[in-house]
């Protein structure tokens, strides 16, 4: 049947997006981690954890399409397919990505105008708040830490937020990794890179920034010495979605701009002018 009329989402992006584009009524069963929009905690049941699902349950709700994310919900995927379920997996990694899955869940439920006007604005928001960072002084350098034991850096979404929100992700080379592992990294190369900010977001687990500042080492790295170690909590910035997209790139741009005016005149090393390219003094 076309459009659909009873949607499973795995993951909470999809729901987030559903609800936006006022099609949350074809929701019938949703992820256990999805925290946006809260109501949908309240009027849909849950069905799934990221990783695993049941699958009685997702089938007792007569599904006529399944929403899932990536080659880590394949085995899921695998089982509904089986079972006769039609599957759509999604797989963004990047910005245009997000933009893109937007406009093709739209497409999947008959809503591709208002999938169109709504991926359009977030395209805005993020021209603008590139257009916000190039006024900046200064681009400082950022490492963001996905998960702690171990250490895992921005995956590619956050890593170009970083970049649009006017910081420079200190492990930019490694954000377009599929695999989460690609992306560990050790303390000696955090140290190595000085980074201005840290931000952490573990991925739903309390971020603490006193066991980050007493890692060994990190003493000497710029963003503990001057205290400039935040988080943002992973629902607004590790989905890859509207939040990310909205308030995610707002607690980057919040965190990068407040650390840029509260900066100590004292301090002064080299760093990167966000108008010229050009090696200019910045505080730290």
């Amino acid at each position: 049947m076309f459009p659909p009329q009873r949607i499973v989402c795995l993951t909470e992006e999809t729901v987030e997006t559903l609800y936006l584009l006022g099609e949350e009524d074809r929701i019938v069963g949703i992820s256990g981690y999805v925290v946006r929009p809260p109501r949908a905690r309240r009027e849909k049941p849950r069905v799934s954890a990221f990783i695993s699902a049941d699958i009685p349950k997702i089938l007792d709700l007569k599904p006529d399409l399944v929403l899932t994310f990536s080659d880590l919900q394949a085995d899921i995927a695998a089982a509904l397919i089986r079972a006769g379920v039609a599957v759509h997996a999604f797989n963004q990694r990047t910005v245009s990505e997000i933009l893109d899955m937007i406009r093709t869940l739209g497409a999947l439920v008959g809503a591709q105008d208002r999938a169109d006007r709504l991926a359009s604005d977030m395209a805005e928001v993020n021209a603008a708040a590139r257009q916000r960072a190039a006024q900046l002084p200064w681009r400082p350098k950022v490492y963001f830490e996905e998960w702690d034991e171990p250490m895992i850096s921005a995956i590619g979404w956050v890593s170009e937020l970083i970049e649009i929100a006017g910081g420079i992700d200190i492990f930019a080379d490694r954000a377009s990794s599929k695999s989460a592992k690609a992306r560990i990294v050790t303390s000696e190369e955090i140290i190595s890179r000085k980074p201005d900010i840290i931000v952490g977001s573990w991925c739903g687990k309390k971020f603490r920034r006193d066991k980050v500042a007493n890692r060994p080492g990190f003493d000497g790295i710029p963003a503990v010495q001057h205290g400039a170690i935040y988080e943002i909590k992973s629902p607004l910035i590790l989905q890859p979605g509207p939040a990310a997209l909205t308030e995610g790139l707002a607690a980057l741009r919040t965190v990068i701009e407040n650390s840029i005016a509260r900066c100590p005149a004292e301090f002064v090393s080299s760093m990167t002018s966000p108008q010229t390219g050009a090696k200019v003094s910045r505080p730290f």
